[in-house]
């Protein structure tokens, strides 16, 4: 597994929160498809496409998982229906792992990155959520060509 260290600027972003099942995490992503759609503030073949995640559905009861589908933009979003809101990625350093192939073995290099990568250096991790930045989607790549990059904070 590749780990390159990388410094992000913070990243101005439309958020929808999920709060819930994992298992209902796709209904919040097509929610949120509808809003960049209509809205036209956060074009996807224009701007980048992050998750933002708050809660390890691993170690948490899944009622609580929080988990926020975010895209890119330029400036601050109207109050809207769909309960899209204003939010940012914040700047710093972070630990970079490219993953190829199904969203659903995400968590996988994630576990690996903490308990394998972490602990054999003299990084810390930094009080901010891991975030994964999706590069292609389905149905215009197959699932096992799906590209994500996983950032995970660093002090």
């Amino acid at each position: 597994m590749r780990i390159d260290i990388v410094n992000i600027e913070a990243i101005k972003v439309a958020a929808l929160e999920h709060l819930g099942e994992p298992e209902m995490l796709e209904q919040s992503v097509e929610r949120f498809s509808a809003w960049r759609k209509e809205s036209g503030c956060s074009p996807a073949s224009e701007k980048r496409t992050f998750g933002v995640t708050h809660s390890n559905p691993e170690a948490r009861p899944v009622q609580i998982f929080r988990f926020d589908i975010c895209g890119e933009v330029d400036a601050e979003i109207a109050e809207n229906a769909y309960g899209v809101m204003n939010k940012q990625i914040a700047a710093g350093r972070c630990a970079k792992v490219r993953h190829t192939g199904s969203h659903d073995k995400l968590q996988l290099k994630v576990n690996a990155i903490y308990r394998s990568w972490l602990p054999g250096t003299e990084e810390g991790r930094r009080d901010a959520p891991i975030f994964f930045e999706y590069l292609n989607f389905m149905p215009e790549v197959a699932e096992n060509k799906l590209i994500t990059d996983i950032y995970f904070p660093l002090r």
